[in-house]
């Protein structure tokens, strides 16, 4: 088990402000736990030293410290990782609610899907008859992906040849392999740490996304790819309406969903999810 992962409802910290602030992540390591315990401890406290909006809400600002945050987070984590001679990485997705504002970011394949209401009523999770719509918040970072592919191609091919004396391809700028690996061996394209194959086009880069909170917005799901493995989207979010309609806390709700996909549909990964539910006055 090299996951980490931060539930935090009042996440101000030393930066106290009017504006609601909420953290919750899950960094899924790879190679050990150095790398998902570092960003555990450092991302969002990174994001709030660089601007993260405590007074009013700005979109920009906003997305513009959350960059930063990655950025100042993979900067010192690939210093202290060659300090111990450590070559974890770990993907993460992760969440901010700013006031009713919600952005996600993340890296790799952990994924955040959200369960929205059709209903004009907005009646609440646990009471609503209807299925919800599950809508993916995220986009996977892998080398087998055209866009990702592309990205890594370019990187490759504006970096001196020597550093590939001993690549696994001989196409250009081709460490990634038939296989859709980088170097034949590394699945995700973006990552915190991997300093082994920052050279190669791995980059701590993460995507952004925000919406406002309406009352169609029942729960939201953060999962690492152990448990996106054995869940679709959708049929999570059956899942987990299904608990919460029986009257289960949110807690409950995802050690349920953990649990169904280790003990029944066989996960054999790593399996970490949280789930975040709204309640509409």
């Amino acid at each position: 088990m090299e996951d980490a992962w931060v539930v935090l409802p009042d996440a101000s910290l030393d930066f106290p402000g009017q504006l609601r602030c909420a953290h919750f992540a899950i960094y899924d390591g790879h190679g050990g736990r150095l790398a998902a315990e570092f960003a555990q401890k450092n991302l969002h406290p990174n994001a709030l030293s660089a601007g993260l909006p405590r007074e009013l809400m700005d979109i920009k600002a906003a997305k513009r410290a959350i960059l930063e945050g990655f950025r100042r987070t993979d900067e010192s984590l690939l210093q202290e990782s060659t300090k111990g001679n450590w070559q974890d990485g770990a993907t993460a997705v992760c969440l901010w609610i700013l006031g009713q504002t919600v952005l996600v970011a993340n890296l790799g394949d952990a994924k955040a899907v959200l369960a929205r209401s059709s209903n004009e009523s907005h009646q609440s999770t646990s009471e609503a008859g209807s299925a919800l719509k599950a809508i993916l918040l995220t986009r996977e970072h892998k080398a087998i992906y055209p866009q990702e592919r592309a990205r890594i191609q370019k990187h490759l091919l504006a970096t001196p040849k020597w550093i590939f004396a001993n690549s696994l391809s001989t196409m250009a700028g081709g460490s990634v392999g038939a296989n859709g690996r980088l170097q034949g061996r590394l699945e995700v394209s973006r990552a915190f740490g991997d300093r082994q194959f920052k050279k190669v086009g791995v980059i701590a880069t993460p995507d952004i996304h925000s919406f406002e909170l309406t009352e169609k917005e029942q729960f939201i799901i953060l999962g690492c790819d152990g448990l996106w493995g054995v869940f679709g989207p959708s049929d999570a979010v059956d899942f987990v309406q299904k608990q919460l309609k029986e009257k289960s806390s949110a807690t409950m709700a995802a050690r349920r969903l953990v649990r169904e996909a280790v003990r029944e549909r066989r996960c054999k990964d790593n399996c970490t999810a949280i789930v975040i539910v709204f309640r509409h006055n």
